[in-house]
């Protein structure tokens, strides 16, 4: 279990950490930069290979907002506890109750609310109550009035 534990912190010290991380010389900006495109990538090729083309614009969207999050909210945390090593006092004993740390709560319970509403467009197989049998016409009668040959 302990070899779990580290390689976890092996994997994740791999994207947070300044030292360890293969773009360390590139400024802070430009990584988080780089980590954007990625997710943005990454969302854009799931949603295209799991998505109908209904649900694509919300699938992608849900994916890429907690794609974005969870980048925002393992950063953070690895920071917190980061600095939280340094300096071990509890906020509860401090009283530093910021607005910071009261909009990362905040958003994480927003970012839980959008995650679980991109696995129910997931799971969702049909949004309609009567079930679609298709076009009540076909293509070659859709077309026959606009037609010469009638």
């Amino acid at each position: 279990m302990e070899s779990l534990k580290n390689w976890m912190q092996d994997a994740a010290n791999i994207l947070f950490d300044d030292s360890k991380n293969d773009l360390r010389s590139l400024p802070r900006s430009v990584r988080l930069q780089i980590l954007l495109v990625l997710s943005f990538v990454w969302t854009t090729v799931f949603s295209l290979y799991i998505f109908s083309y209904t649900t694509f614009a919300f699938g992608w969207a849900g994916l890429y907002i907690a794609h974005i999050g969870l980048i925002f909210a393992v950063y953070m945390t690895f920071k917190q506890f980061h600095k939280a090593e340094r300096k071990s006092n509890s906020v509860f004993e401090t009283k530093n109750f910021d607005p910071f740390k009261i909009m990362v709560i905040v958003f994480v319970v927003v970012f839980i609310f959008v995650f679980s509403k991109g696995i129910e467009v997931l799971t969702n197989t049909n949004s309609y109550s009567i079930p679609y049998d298709g076009p009540a016409k076909s293509v070659f009668e859709k077309w026959l009035p606009f037609s010469k040959v009638k």
